[in-house]
């Protein structure tokens, strides 16, 4: 939920296995106006951020059993929100794997109280204010993501080879409208054309089971006859 239109104070979640250090940011960022959750370990973490799903993540580098790196990393699988890297590490390369990683932002310790302050508060209102990522299109319970290229139905993961899902991106860029055999063909790469485009029929139908569309009556990935196929946006 967008923190700037309700009452509800920003939950702000510190990773970092130095307890005096993660207490005193917790501390200080409860005295100015957060919510805080903390967490120690790295596989904790990511377990942590899924179910919780806080509006930032503050990320230690170093921590036992997976770090900073791995933990960014994986949960940017499913988390869009900012996430600031904290740590001791100074070395340039770290910065730059901390931002390939997923990271939004770096900062150096020893921490400096109100470069951290600022820090979030920008990060917050960036997200905030930024519109809707377009590698994310989501209808209902339906998601699609093409930068980690995964597919979610009722926060489920649908496994998806590599033609399915450029298929399946293709006609969610295109929900609402028909497309025809051809079209399809010819926007795909690596669909080869039979004269009869089979491969699409094969792929619409492979669709349509993993996505639990009835192949006699489907609803989400409409036949349109004699025509050709049409992402419904009402059916999600």
């Amino acid at each position: 939920m967008n923190s700037s239109t309700t009452n509800v104070k920003p939950h702000v979640m510190v990773v970092e296995d130095d307890a005096s250090l993660a207490d005193w940011v917790g501390d200080y960022l409860l005295d100015n106006g957060y919510d805080i959750s903390l967490s120690d370990r790295g596989d904790e973490a990511i377990n942590l951020i899924k179910i919780d799903d806080p509006d930032i993540v503050i990320l230690d580098i170093n921590l036992p059993v997976k770090s900073g790196f791995e933990v960014c990393r994986e949960v940017r699988e499913f988390y869009h929100k900012p996430i600031l890297m904290l740590t001791a590490r100074g070395e340039e390369s770290d910065e730059v794997t901390g931002i390939e990683c997923g990271a939004n932002d770096y900062l150096i310790k020893p921490v400096r109280p109100k470069a951290l302050l600022a820090r979030v508060n920008a990060l917050l209102k960036r997200n905030d204010t930024a519109p809707v990522e377009a590698h994310i299109r989501e209808f209902g319970g339906f998601k699609i993501d093409a930068e980690s290229r995964s597919v979610y139905l009722e926060e489920q993961m649908v496994d998806l080879s590599s033609h399915e899902f450029n298929l399946l991106w293709l006609l969610t860029e295109n929900a609402g409208e028909v497309l025809s055999r051809d079209d399809i063909v010819s926007k795909m790469r690596g669909i080869e054309y039979d004269g009869f485009n089979r491969s699409v029929d094969i792929l619409i139908s492979r669709l349509r089971k993993k996505l639990h569309d009835d192949s006699s009556k489907p609803k989400k990935i409409k036949t349109v006859w004699g025509k050709g196929y049409m992402f419904a946006t009402d059916a999600w």
